[in-house]
């Protein structure tokens, strides 16, 4: 899904950042490198609308 507008402002332009390195998010119960997160944000006032993990398969068997 398409996200269309920021929901806090309203802007309709909206840009894609990565988050790597040290902001990383390492699973749980593991011993892995971090797996870098993807960000949609709002390029008006920097909402972060919806973040995700690059390798989601990463996050199998962890324990919830």
């Amino acid at each position: 899904m398409k996200i269309a507008e920021c929901p806090k402002c309203g802007e309709k332009e909206l840009g894609k950042g990565k988050q790597t390195g040290m902001g990383s998010i390492i699973p749980n119960g593991k011993v892995s490198f971090g797996v870098e997160i993807d960000h949609i944000i709002c390029s008006n006032c920097g909402f972060i609308i919806e973040s995700y993990v690059k390798k989601p398969d990463k996050f199998k068997d962890t324990n919830y």
